[in-house]
């Protein structure tokens, strides 16, 4: 089996369990100094700040579980090349609040270190996102702190 079949397979583990919510599977697959980024608006999403190790990561996905009650994945293109796995995603998150599903599109790149993942990097519509999380439309927020 070739190195990019193998870490393909780690995402789709590593996706798996976490869409599942096993947490401590999840980490399993990554190094004890994994680094975490996201490209989202932190003063909506406090909890999506960058992330170092373990711990921090494992706050993180606690956080992301304890608001939402479901969580699937359509993952339509995994691209493993060396060490490096991308993933193109669409993500589907049942809130506990009020069960509405927030469905939102994603890229994912996700960086091998001894058969580990070592960094994870998010690039999530955060307009979108953004919208459903606060069940509201933006844009006129946007346009009227323009206009002031």
């Amino acid at each position: 089996m070739t190195v990019e079949k193998l870490n393909r397979q780690r995402i789709v583990h590593l996706l798996e369990a976490f869409a599942r919510g096993d947490i401590e599977t999840a980490l399993s697959c990554c190094t004890e100094d994994v680094d975490f980024l996201t490209h989202a608006p932190t003063d909506v999403l406090p909890h999506m700040v960058p992330r170092h190790g373990k711990q921090e990561l494992r706050e993180l996905w606690q956080t992301v579980w304890s608001r939402y009650s479901e969580i699937r994945y359509k993952a339509p293109h995994i691209l493993a090349e060396g060490e490096a796995v991308a993933t193109y995603m669409q993500a589907y998150f049942r809130k506990r609040s009020n069960d509405r599903i927030v469905q939102f599109d994603m890229a994912v790149f996700y960086t091998f270190r001894g058969g580990l993942v070592a960094e994870i990097r998010e690039i999530i519509d955060s307009y979108d996102l953004v919208q459903q999380v606060l069940e509201r439309e933006i844009g006129p927020l946007i346009t009227a702190a323009r206009r002031d």
